[in-house]
């Protein structure tokens, strides 16, 4: 295949567009962001379970608090209706079995004033440890909401980079001769790679030293000949720096 030494020297610049490209979409799948959201997601995965958990002790002093109200309201009430019974009996011994029943049950009365007391402080600890983990979680979601925004916005920059270069290298395509292109093309997809500079006897797609009977091929090729890489299949691009 012939090309001009111009064009074939163009390639080198949609190649590092290509290579460019290639960066960008490689960024745009390994965003930092991505292993931060991925991190922190796991620790408020990690952190549900215990929140149920502390949510539900909550729930339970609450319910025993509320159990403890109901057996006071009782006791209460039935100390009023002793009292009232009291005032209107003058049998003595009537009078001394309500006096007895007053007495255990302001005892009863007491022994839930405690019991009440002890529970209270205990659902007191159990909502604080309760409110510390969901401010923690709510900070979590916070952060996860700020690295996925952020993360947004790079890849909306990283999308708008990629265009521009599309643009770019569609311009500059647009230059070069249809066959000399899809030569190009055919070995960038097959290789990974499509042309490199020939520095000083080395192969910019293999990094590779050429043979010196590689070398006298290439030096016997014309100015315009279109050459590959022994090693790396990519077009070689020689310039005055190419050691021949």
């Amino acid at each position: 295949m012939k090309a001009s030494p111009e064009h074939q020297r163009l390639l080198l610049e949609v190649q590092s567009m290509d290579t460019h490209d290639r960066q960008l979409d490689y960024t745009s799948a390994h965003l930092p962001e991505f292993a931060v959201v991925r991190e922190l997601t796991t620790l408020l995965e990690e952190s549900a379970a215990d929140f149920i958990t502390r949510q539900g002790a909550v729930e339970d002093l609450q319910r025993e608090i509320e159990r403890i109200e109901s057996d006071v309201a009782v006791v209460v009430a039935r100390i009023a209706t002793d009292i009232e019974r009291q005032s209107h009996t003058s049998n003595a011994k009537d009078a001394q079995a309500i006096e007895a029943e007053l007495a255990s049950l302001r005892s009863r009365h007491a022994n839930l004033e405690d019991i009440e007391l002890e529970v209270m402080e205990r659902l007191e600890a159990a909502e604080t440890s309760l409110a510390e983990l969901r401010e923690k979680r709510e900070s979590l979601h916070a952060d996860i909401d700020a690295a996925e925004r952020a993360s947004h916005s790079s890849l909306a920059a990283i999308s708008d980079e990629r265009a521009e270069l599309l643009r770019n290298r569609t311009a500059l395509v647009a230059q070069l001769p249809p066959d000399l292109i899809e030569l190009y093309e055919r070995q960038r997809h097959r290789y990974g790679i499509g042309a490199a500079l020939l520095t000083r006897g080395v192969s910019g797609g293999s990094g590779m030293a050429l043979s010196e009977t590689d070398l006298s091929q290439i030096r016997a090729a014309a100015a315009d000949d279109v050459v590959l890489c022994p090693d790396s299949s990519c077009i070689l691009i020689r310039t005055e720096e190419s050691g021949l």
